[in-house]
């Protein structure tokens, strides 16, 4: 039987991204040679409301160039390259899944950001780099497939700087009845462990980090959902998009996720944290 984490790649690294990612920029008249970062943002940033939320998180975290910024979970580097290319930060990304590592130093390197933004294969719950190296942890939609959150959380405390800042969107449980599945994050409940918001912040408060934001977004991605299911209708599914990372049954996983923060089965929330201490 496969242990979590593979469970976990399989799910995310289904193989054949890189050509699907090529086709559809074919499809989109898209030189794969002369790329923006604002090309692949449709593509690559695969969380709740794309670039709409990444700038909200970003305004949070008052970003400078001096920053180094981790990105827990950073898929393909899509958030990781903004923020490179926007503050001029130096980002780091690490990701579980071994194929969205390898497509996202392709797509780094397309759009010449190689100099500033370094992704790596590695877990979450080991973060292979040292003790207090980070000014800013960034993590999205990533926590819901991790079932140790004390692990998770107390690995992200080790790395950041004392005083540094921890920048989250993330997707819990809800008030309601379980979640329909699939979902964006999981085929069956196998590699979802969704918990509450309430224990959410326990468990970040439990390990010397201070809250100072926590945003509700549930209705605003609620209705980011309707207005793109909306130009779908009337354009059809682009060419470019967060569905190549879903395989063939995205429209269902996109469908319950809907559903399932309508019904409060999950809810989302994004917002601010810092370590306890001074830099």
């Amino acid at each position: 039987m496969m242990n979590i984490d593979a469970l976990v790649d399989k799910h995310y690294g289904f193989g054949g991204i890189m050509e699907k990612i090529e086709a559809g920029l074919n499809l989109a008249g898209k030189d794969a040679h002369s790329l923006t970062v604002d090309d692949l943002a449709p593509l690559d940033e695969f969380h709740t409301r794309g670039r709409e939320s990444t700038l909200e998180i970003a305004e949070l975290a008052n970003l400078k160039a001096s920053d180094l910024v981790l990105d827990v979970g950073c898929g393909l580097g899509g958030t990781a390259r903004h923020l490179a290319e926007q503050y001029k930060c130096h980002v780091v990304g690490v990701d579980l899944t071994e194929e969205y590592i390898s497509v996202g130093k392709k797509l780094t390197e397309l759009v010449g950001l190689s100099d500033r933004v370094e992704l790596r294969q590695g877990s979450a719950l080991e973060i292979p780099y040292e003790d207090g190296r980070f000014d800013v942890v960034w993590t999205e939609h990533v926590q819901m497939n991790i079932a140790d959150k004390n692990r998770f959380y107390s690995e992200i405390a080790r790395v950041l700087k004392p005083g540094g800042r921890l920048l989250f969107h993330d997707i819990f449980r809800g008030r309601g009845d379980p979640p329909f599945y699939p979902a964006p994050w999981a085929e069956d409940d196998s590699i979802s462990a969704l918990v509450t918001e309430t224990e959410a912040r326990a468990f970040i408060e439990q390990v010397g980090l201070e809250i100072d934001q926590w945003i509700e977004k549930v209705q605003e991605s609620i209705e980011s959902f309707k207005r793109v299911s909306a130009q779908i209708e009337l354009d059809g599914t682009p060419p470019i998009g967060v569905h190549l990372l879903m395989g063939d049954n995205a429209k269902d996983k996109l469908q319950n996720y809907v559903r399932n923060l309508i019904e409060d089965r999950v809810s989302v929330a994004l917002g601010m944290a810092h370590k306890k201490g001074e830099l």
